[in-house]
């Protein structure tokens, strides 16, 4: 269990550390996370096999940060909230929680909850990578590689590359790709044209006449795997050893 990370999003210090605490002599790698801000910044660099969400967080509702959490499709989710109602407990199932746990409860129970949810993963495994024959998106270490190379990316546009790439060839709105691939709220739909435009010259033979990420009118923009199966040659990559800053 060593390998299984588990990250706790609690706004209330003594609980949070006491879970942690409890996870970590059960051998989960344990990280700790008291806000929304924080955890969107934490998940923007690496998702966690468990995520222990509490419903209600200083800075921001925990329901909206599952609904963000389950949209990327890596991470098991379970709401911890006072929140106990029928009502509640079926909004966050709705949301994506694998599992909703009510407060007050026991170390036993909690222990017990999170050791069914981890068997989960031995049945649903997130990928480790998206591959596209020459293009592979190493989503362990966020980086892409075309033939061999690494293809230098800042950690922005590997994140909005990954959300086209597994969205299927769907197209998605400025709205959806904003609250999927950024780690905070921004509401200005000219942010995502512009990281598209600087992806595009990394990785599109013409940026002028895209053909991997492609824009739909009046929509977004989709991910056209289809033209990596053409044997078209993508442009020369940046060599690199990974992801830059910034």
């Amino acid at each position: 269990m060593g390998l299984v990370s588990v990250s706790i999003v609690e706004g209330n210090l003594h609980l949070r550390s006491l879970l942690g605490w409890h996870l970590q002599q059960a051998g989960y790698k344990v990280q700790q996370t008291a806000t929304v801000s924080g955890a969107r910044k934490s998940f923007e660099h690496n998702l966690p096999t468990l995520a222990i969400v509490d419903s209600n967080l200083p800075d921001g509702d925990g329901i909206e940060l599952c609904r963000w959490l389950y949209e990327q499709k890596q991470s098991l989710i379970l709401i911890l909230s006072a929140r106990d109602t029928e009502k509640d407990i079926v909004t966050g199932l709705k949301a994506g929680a694998d599992d909703y746990l009510t407060k007050p409860f026991g170390m036993q129970e909690f222990s017990a909850r999170v050791e069914a949810l981890i068997r989960r993963t031995r049945t649903t495994l997130a990928p480790l990578s998206l591959d596209y024959g020459d293009l592979k998106i190493d989503l362990v270490h966020r980086r892409v590689r075309y033939r061999g190379n690494f293809i230098e990316l800042t950690p922005q546009e590997f994140s909005l590359l990954y959300i086209l790439a597994q969205a299927d060839g769907n197209s998605l709105s400025r709205s959806q790709l904003l609250r999927r691939a950024w780690p905070d709220a921004i509401d200005n739909p000219r942010t995502v044209d512009t990281h598209v435009l600087s992806l595009r010259k990394k990785i599109e033979i013409d940026p002028r006449q895209p053909s991997l990420i492609q824009t739909v009118r009046n929509v977004g923009y989709r991910f056209n795997s289809e033209t990596l199966k053409q044997n078209t040659p993508l442009p020369s990559p940046t060599v690199n050893q990974g992801i830059k800053s910034g």
